[in-house]
């Protein structure tokens, strides 16, 4: 198993989201490349970070 986090920063609000856009390694490609998190919980978080587990 190996996990892998991956950052995101905040690109623009969407009607009920908030759309964060990936922040790729040096010289690698987007693993995820958009991700679209509630209004409700993201809040006026400028940047977030997913931990991604491969099983």
């Amino acid at each position: 198993m190996s996990t892998t986090v991956v950052t995101f920063e905040y690109e623009k609000e969407t009607k009920n989201s908030v759309r964060y856009k990936e922040v790729p390694e040096e010289g690698k490609a987007p693993i995820v490349g958009t991700l679209y998190v509630q209004k409700w919980f993201a809040g006026d978080a400028k940047t977030l970070a997913v931990s991604i587990e491969k099983k």
